[in-house]
């Protein structure tokens, strides 16, 4: 009996033997979803908040620019990878994120010039509206929230939560515009009009990045929906936002179409684990809530002194 535990032991050792413990973690793996060929049509899955940070929990995973660029290189070297579908379902996130996942599809286009078709599910608002403007074409669920371009800066005041238990913080700077945005203080206008120059300049980035995405729309009409404002599908469509409603199958056969494909299989990545029956498998909805306001206690507490630095994000946040 020990002998044949041993012999077993060193079957792991030597790499005979794998078996994932842990579903979620190593190298990425191709799961057929439906359909047949050689040909591929790669479903890339961009939902929940857009951030630079990896996820939480027992299981480490990479941050979503890090995720879609190991996805794009695996698909880049893939040649039977004729099409990409991006199935988006986010209310946006942090300005970098969005930025680093725009420029990943972008980059992979120009390498491999294969027809790229954004999906936008519940919501494809912001940040998620942001990154289809990679792809070729836009199809949105008729029940699609989508818009919300615009920048928005959050920050709080917490100088009243302070004085109420007693506490004063200091702040030894540098220089008057060092701790501009502190939670600490009141802003003042001069800090104001600053913050406002920062926020004007991402959001002529992000016009200037619908406009390459959508070059039928002059940027007076960009403008004009441009103001923060949500759209349902068929106003987007309308207003010449996305380029037709349907489902997400529909995306799927508008893929092969593009791609001149008459048969093909769709296929996600994955890291190990889990099922992958259909193209609605691993459908993450989108976190979205508004800001809470923290308890006076210990932890809350600390929360507010060590996490006050406002944010830029290109996020729909009611």
């Amino acid at each position: 009996m020990t002998r044949c535990f041993l012999i077993l032991i060193l079957f792991f050792v030597s790499g005979c033997i794998h078996i994932d413990l842990l579903p979620g973690g190593g190298t990425l793996k191709e799961a057929t979803l439906s359909g047949e060929g050689e040909d591929k049509v790669l479903l890339i899955d961009i939902s929940g908040m857009l951030t630079t940070g990896k996820s939480s929990g027992i299981l480490e995973e990479p941050s979503l620019p890090a995720r879609i660029k190991e996805e794009l290189t695996k698909a880049e070297e893939d040649e039977h990878v004729k099409a990409i579908v991006l199935r988006i379902n986010t209310p946006g996130g942090s300005v970098t994120a969005s930025d680093l996942v725009y420029h990943e599809l972008k980059v992979f286009k120009r390498k491999r010039p294969v027809p790229v078709i954004a999906a936008i599910m519940d919501l494809g608002t912001s940040g998620g509206y942001y990154i289809a403007m990679a792809a070729d074409h836009i199809l949105a669920h008729p029940s699609t929230i989508t818009g919300s371009i615009g920048v928005i800066m959050v920050t709080m005041n917490a100088e009243g939560l302070l004085e109420k238990v007693g506490v004063q913080p200091a702040a030894i700077v540098s220089g008057p515009k060092k701790s501009m945005g502190s939670p600490f203080r009141p802003m003042n206008d001069e800090e104001r009009a600053i913050f406002q120059e920062t926020i004007d300049h991402l959001f002529e980035q992000f016009l200037s990045v619908v406009k390459e995405g959508r070059p039928g729309l002059s940027m007076e009409q960009i403008r004009t929906v441009a103001d923060g404002r949500i759209f349902t599908a068929d106003i987007a469509k309308a207003k010449g936002l996305v380029d037709s409603i349907g489902y997400l199958d529909e995306a799927v056969d508008l893929a092969k179409k593009k791609a001149k494909l008459e048969e093909a299989r769709v296929v996600t990545y994955t890291r190990g684990g889990g099922t992958h029956q259909n193209i609605y498998s691993r459908f993450d909805p989108p976190q979205i809530g508004p800001i809470g306001f923290p308890q006076v206690d210990a932890h809350s507490l600390f929360t507010v002194l060590t996490g006050g630095t406002p944010q830029m994000l290109y996020m729909w946040m009611p």
